[in-house]
């Protein structure tokens, strides 16, 4: 009696509460990881039921969707912990329950539940049709109200949805769970180590000289999407998010929401505050950033002990804070350079992860496969490179927030225009500083070589049609295309796709996000372009470009543009291409990678490859291959789609090239998003690659997947190895670590 009137009585208050820092019970929450956050979690939850907290679960589901290609007017931002803090509030904002508080069993979650165990997937291999698949299906989302109409016309619609229903066990205990109110628990405590780390370091953040509030404003902008841990603890810390705060360190954080981070915080006094993360780490999701006594230590020497003034603090100003450049230019361009390059992985990791989660829109702008090297910080002319940018400032200038849902076309060929100037006053600023006999030489002395150390150096990205990933070290077969950045280009990414970028924005934010970011990727292959010999630039860039206009081709290189500028570099064969990748692989620290090297040999001829049987693989694929003492190695196997070119945004299909897919086979696990996983003996290994080089046809897969894979409909197997495939990589690389993500999971 007493137990059911605490229970009510917290049903009661539940929707006037802040969530605190609640958690799941231990015994539940192991459940609610393997089972629904591996769907359920970031911005693609679907119906928004974002389960990565125990937050989500009071917090309810929406019929609003996320990422909504057509969205003409800005959605209103529903950012679980910084839009609304009460149940009430979500309710508010069209959230409806999940749970029902006065009859517990009857919530919708519960319901959902038990109707998968009454209704379990068909034992057959693929799914029926009834049951849709794909990112853009079309969601149900049903209320409570309609959940018996619902569950009449969509029997195997239960959740896990698509997916073996839970077992027994795992049933009861959360169902027991959602009938005992389904309530949080106290998270645990900081210990004092922790405590005393968090103080030291926020008041790093919150020093109150211009110098140490510009820096601050500078560090926020690009950490604010960081899972930031103590690394020099000696006991693992938890995570922490940057973020600022009405109140001072010591009190409760009070957050400041705004859509972006240089949006203004308002007029009364704030502070930098590190907030206890409270969500699980998901792959697509996590970026962990390293906060320890050295860190400090560099970011002093870097931004607050040279001598120099910060006359004022840059307004937040849509005209000023959206442009580093302007906002920024009293702080030293190279210690900002530096900065971004001390964690590069990280600082492209924002691109390719960052708030997008998904999206083909975003994502179809880059090569499936590149590789990464940047231009060496404090070169001799590391003044006159600032000088240069700020003269330039207007013509690098990114596109501003706009409420409208039309993109002119004005708009388009002023920002390409102004494209054109930028790299027209850079081919002039580059011949200046390396004419004479003492001008910098174009050579691999100007490729950043991670100080002789830092693995940073040197990084890969692979694009799995709307999600990407990206790693250190340059891994696979060598690619068509590769990047040289340099720190305006750096900067312009991070400004356009992580702190400009919003998933709540319309149709023609998304757009202009994507096709400005077209002249990005234009630069970054020019810079690599001018390593090569002049002869060889435009028919590779003609190559790369298969199809586009003169117009497109012009923005990564002209005929006048190719001749202006000498190479250092003496090249020994007529594919000075490969002799350059080859040179940067040998002399970039980690360029090897050999975290994911070596795959077993018996996977070499899939690298060696290209061709039509290839296009018929997934995007991802994990392979758990068991050795005769029942040990297991994983592998992941990456399609690599070919197109003509990346200058257009629509009409992918029509640039595909298959016969030039190839693979890119791996030790460990690369990729957020498995499309399917694969298990076999070590003794059927080199059976399991002759049956992926000899298909020919949609039926070929089929039947490789029937041999080695496991399906979504294979009960006995599907959930062990998820669960198995989440264990090794949280013991391999405990820090990167996060839950795969299942929402992919192909049904062929």
């Amino acid at each position: 009696m007493i137990y059911r009137f605490i229970l009510t009585l917290a049903s009661l208050l539940l929707p006037f509460c802040a969530f605190a820092d609640s958690d799941y019970p231990p015994q539940v929450k192991s459940v609610v990881e393997q089972r629904c956050m591996v769907c359920h979690g970031c911005y693609d939850a679907p119906c928004q039921l974002k389960m990565d907290a125990w937050a989500g679960v009071p917090r309810g589901a929406s019929k609003e969707v996320v990422y909504d290609g057509t969205r003409i007017r800005d959605a209103v931002p529903t950012r679980l912990f910084e839009d609304a803090q009460t149940v009430q509030q979500w309710r508010q904002k069209g959230f409806y329950p999940v749970l029902n508080e006065e009859t517990p069993e009857q919530g919708l979650l519960a319901r959902m539940l038990k109707l998968k165990q009454q209704h379990p997937l068909p034992r057959e291999k693929l799914l029926p049709d009834t049951i849709t698949l794909g990112l853009d299906r079309k969601q149900q989302c049903t209320k409570p109200e309609d959940f018996n109409a619902f569950a009449d016309k969509y029997p195997l619609w239960g959740m896990p949805y698509g997916l073996p229903e839970l077992n027994e066990e795992e049933h009861t205990t959360v169902i027991q769970w959602l009938n005992d109110g389904a309530l949080g628990v106290p998270m645990v405590s900081p210990s004092a180590a922790e405590l005393g780390a968090v103080q030291r370091w926020e008041a790093f953040f919150n020093g109150r000289s211009l110098k140490q509030q510009l820096t601050a404003r500078y560090m926020y902008e690009h950490l604010f999407i960081g899972d930031l841990y103590f690394s020099d603890l000696e006991s693992k810390s938890r995570y922490y998010n940057l973020v600022r705060s009405r109140t001072p360190p010591g009190q409760p954080i009070d957050i400041i929401a705004t859509r972006r981070p240089y949006n203004s915080p308002g007029a009364a006094r704030f502070y930098y505050r590190l907030q206890q993360q409270r969500s699980v780490a998901l792959a697509k999701r996590h970026m962990p950033y390293p906060l320890n006594t050295q860190r400090m230590q560099r970011w002093q020497a870097l931004f607050l002990d040279p001598n120099y003034e910060v006359t004022t603090l840059p307004p937040y100003g849509i005209d000023v804070a959206v442009n580093p450049f302007i906002a920024y230019r009293e702080l030293p361009q190279s210690a900002r350079y530096k900065f971004m390059l001390d964690e590069a992985h990280f600082t492209i990791m924002g691109y390719i992860k960052g708030p997008v989660c998904r999206g083909q829109i975003a994502l179809n702008v880059i090569d499936d496969h590149f590789w990464i090297v940047f231009v060496k910080p404090n070169s001799k002319d590391s003044l006159l490179m600032a000088e240069f940018l700020a003269n330039e400032s207007d013509n690098m200038r990114l596109p501003k927030t706009k409420q409208g849902a039309v993109i002119s076309l004005l708009e388009w060929r002023d920002y390409s225009k102004g494209q054109l100037k930028f790299l027209e006053a850079k081919t002039e600023f580059i011949a200046r500083i390396t004419a004479g006999p003492d001008g910098t030489k174009v050579n691999l002395d100007l490729i950043w070589d991670g100080d002789g150390y830092n693995d940073n150096s040197a990084l890969t990205v692979f694009r799995h049609i709307n999600s990407a990933s990206v790693v250190k070290g340059l891994v696979g077969q060598q690619p068509k295309t590769a990047w040289v950045i340099n720190y305006s280009l750096l900067e312009r990414i991070h400004y356009l796709l992580v702190a400009d970028f919003d998933v709540f924005g319309n149709v023609a934010h998304q757009l202009e996000t994507r096709l400005y970011m077209d002249f990005l990727r234009m630069e970054g292959e020019q810079n690599f372009l001018f390593f090569l010999p002049e002869k060889d630039r435009i028919p590779l860039r003609n190559f790369w470009y298969r199809g586009a206009t003169e117009e497109t081709k012009n923005h990564v290189m002209t005929e006048s543009v190719a001749n202006s500028q000498k190479t250092d570099i003496h090249y020994l064969t007529d594919n000075p291409k490969r002799e350059l990748l080859s040179m940067l692989q040998q002399r970039q620290p980690g360029g090897k990678a050999p975290r994911y090297q070596p795959a077993d040999p018996r996977f070499s001829r899939l690298q060696t490859l290209q061709g039509k049987p290839f296009s018929l693989m997934p995007e991802v694929a994990f392979v758990e291959v068991l050795a005769k003492d029942n040990s297991a190695n994983v592998f992941t196997i990456l399609h690599n789609d070919s197109y003509s070119n990346n200058a257009q945004i629509f009409e992918e299909q029509k640039r595909r090239i298959p016969e030039e897919d190839y693979l890119t086979v791996v030790k460990g696990f690369i990729g957020a998003y498995p499309n399917v996983f694969f298990r076999l003996s070590e003794q059927n290994l080199d059976n399991f690659v002759e049956a992926i080089m000899s298909m020919r046809s949609e039926t070929d897969y089929a039947s490789l997947v029937t041999v080695y894979g496991v399906r979504r409909t294979n009960v006995p197997l599907f959930w062990p190895l998820s669960d198995r495939l989440n264990a090794q990589y949280k013991k391999n690389q405990p820090i990167e670590a996060g839950l795969f993500d299942l929402n992919r999971y192909e049904n062929r």
